[in-house]
């Protein structure tokens, strides 16, 4: 992946979504060649010369003042996720230090695993930014059972059973949002981390072997994720739709604690004991017993569903 092909894909696809009228711009001749602004109606909007701003966009934005990234971002509208992968992309220009730069390292501590086993009632489970599967709870691992099958590469990875395991499809029933926060988080995470090699290395796999992958990615959207609500088939108890709420680990720089919940007296309340049940019957470990390459230098080293 090219920072400067990224920013320049990135600015020409946020300017793509923002018609005159949006802006706030008159709509000046009826055959307007471009889906949305012009380079010289963002130039205009931004404060900056036209001859600039197409440099900027032609991905030479590492001299670029806050001032300037500010008013490109206030000019193409960008929400905060945009925004701070504006940001990211210009510090990977500037070959200045990413916003996180630390990332954890070694195995989780026991003290983190504890707290995710205290979450009886939740299904919960710490990932990395490129998706990984770290740990879970004993009810996180029991919803995320077709992941954890025999075989399977550690650490499990959510993107490579979406994209590419064959029962990924069913396994998320709202295919398309989930797809695309999928391609979503990895794009905001390949903006903080572009010199990742497992990040870039995943993502060279993902492009090269899923179609669908390929598309979303080429769209360049980024996202926060710190809460919503996801859809699950599951193979024991049917579909479920449960309430997450996602956590960064401050002590743990780039991994993300992730819990889920349904509101009591709903037929999603009633699936989550359902699974619970055939948690209790079936051999599933808790976050202390097992999950493979905690520790390991390639799942640790990198950062934040």
């Amino acid at each position: 992946m090219s920072t400067e092909s990224d920013i320049r894909e990135f600015l020409a696809s946020r300017r793509a979504k923002i018609t005159p009228r949006q802006a706030g711009l008159p709509a000046y001749g009826g055959n307007r060649r471009v889906p949305g602004l012009r380079r010289e109606e963002v130039a205009l909007l931004a404060g900056v010369s036209i001859d600039y701003y197409i440099r900027l966009e032609r991905g030479h934005i590492a001299g670029a003042s806050e001032e300037v990234l500010d008013a490109v971002a206030n000019a193409l509208r960008l929400d905060d996720a945009e925004r701070a992968h504006l940001y990211d992309l210009a510090r990977a220009a500037a070959k200045r230090p990413a916003r996180r730069t630390r990332r954890a390292r070694g195995p989780i501590p026991d003290s983190v695993l504890r707290v995710l086993d205290s979450m009886g009632g939740s299904p919960a489970f710490i990932r990395n930014g490129r998706l990984d599967l770290l740990a879970a709870n004993h009810l996180g691992r029991a919803l995320y059972s077709p992941l954890f099958t025999e075989g399977t590469p550690r650490p499990v990875n959510i993107a490579r059973f979406q994209f590419l395991d064959p029962r990924g499809r069913d396994f998320f029933p709202d295919w398309d949002e989930s797809r695309n926060t999928t391609v979503s988080l990895l794009r905001t995470e390949a903006g903080r981390a572009p010199h990742d090699t497992e990040l870039t290395g995943l993502i060279g796999e993902l492009v090269t072997r899923s179609e669908e992958f390929r598309t979303a990615w080429a769209k360049h959207n980024v996202r926060l994720h710190h809460t919503g609500r996801k859809s699950f088939r599951h193979p024991a108890v049917g579909v479920l739709s449960l309430d997450f709420d996602a956590m960064e680990l401050p002590a743990q720089p780039g991994l993300t604690l992730t819990a889920y919940s349904a509101a009591p007296g709903t037929p999603d309340h009633d699936a989550l004991q359902l699974l619970a049940s055939w948690a209790a019957t079936e051999n599933i470990p808790h976050a202390t017993e097992d999950i493979p390459h905690l520790g390991s230098p390639g799942s640790a080293g990198l950062g934040a569903h």
